[in-house]
């Protein structure tokens, strides 16, 4: 979804860490998700209060489908992960492109 060249990824340590706890999902697995390229990425409108928030759902490079939550800069050349968990029952359907 993302250039491959241009791109830079940054996270708080803490969060990372807590992130591992909570959900079991590392920030480098994560950072793969980006380059899925049939990922999709949504506006997170309900979390954009002091800064702009986006939830890209796509596949890691270990195979999980994944949410992650991030912010891009202006110049979208550094992308600041915040969190990132498995994708519900849900987000895996909207991926595969099936409904119920």
């Amino acid at each position: 979804m993302y250039g491959v060249h241009m791109i830079r990824f940054i996270w708080n340590r803490a969060k990372h860490t807590s992130n591992m706890q909570k959900h079991n999902v590392s920030f480098e697995e994560a950072r793969s998700v980006f380059f899925d390229e049939l990922a999709v990425q949504f506006f997170d409108i309900d979390n954009s209060v002091s800064e702009d928030r986006y939830l890209m759902l796509g596949m890691s490079d270990k195979g999980r489908l994944l949410i992650v939550v991030h912010c891009v800069s202006d110049s979208e050349s550094m992308i600041r992960i915040i969190s990132a968990r498995k994708a519900t029952a849900n987000e895996s359907q909207f991926y595969n492109g099936s409904e119920k």
